[in-house]
């Protein structure tokens, strides 16, 4: 099989695996808001503080995804971005969908929940982000890897920011972010009707998380 084929599929593969860990994200979610309940009490004021952080932390994924995509979209792989979020850190995306799952956790109001759900994403995102720095290497060979070495691979540095007083971007790419980014926006009234339906007792709680 040649370089040129194994190009594209190893593209394909790296899609899939960051689909495969938003539906496990969504199941893990799903599951922690029938099942459990967490160890603030629904309507103090730790739990409503660490609800509040959650939602600034989906926000912040939301508008750093599109942010992200304004620059990246239609040329990851196939241009060497480096301006805007790329220039504080080599994968804003994943950046900000790791703080999205973080924010999921803390919306249910479980620092547990939060720390398992960024972790997870933190891990293969990472994994994942070192697999197309191989690839990205071999296409753009002593540029990129100058790149690499003033930019972190994951954890921004905002010190390093820099910017282009012009940049064109995809739009039909843009509005796939945007549908994409709603998902973590509808967890919002999915989480409130979860806490209605607890505090009924229409849902079992089988187990409390801190």
């Amino acid at each position: 099989m040649s370089d040129a084929s194994l190009k594209p599929a190893m593209k394909v593969f790296e899609q899939r695996k960051r689909l495969i860990v938003v539906q496990v994200t969504a199941v893990v979610a799903i599951v922690l808001l029938l099942f459990t309940k967490p160890f603030l009490g629904e309507g103090s004021d730790g739990h409503e503080f660490v609800e509040t952080l959650g939602v600034g932390f989906v926000l912040v994924c939301f508008i750093g995804r599109l942010w992200s995509t304004l620059y990246v979209g239609g040329k990851k792989n196939a241009e060497l971005i480096s301006a805007g979020p790329f220039s504080v850190t080599q994968n804003p995306l994943y950046f900000f969908s790791t703080v999205g799952a973080t924010g999921v956790g803390l919306m249910y109001g479980s620092v547990l929940a939060a720390a398992g759900l960024g972790l997870a994403s933190f891990v293969v995102f990472r994994v994942t982000a070192r697999k197309e720095a191989e690839f990205l290497l071999d296409k753009f060979g002593p540029a990129y890897s100058a790149y690499t070495e003033r930019t972190p691979l994951f954890w921004p540095n905002p010190l390093l920011y820099n910017d282009q007083v012009e940049r064109q971007f995809s739009t039909r790419t843009l509005k796939r972010t945007f549908r994409d980014g709603l998902y973590f926006l509808a967890l919002f009234p999915i989480i409130e009707l979860a806490e209605h339906l607890r505090n009924t007792g229409m849902l079992p709680v089988f187990f409390t998380l801190y």
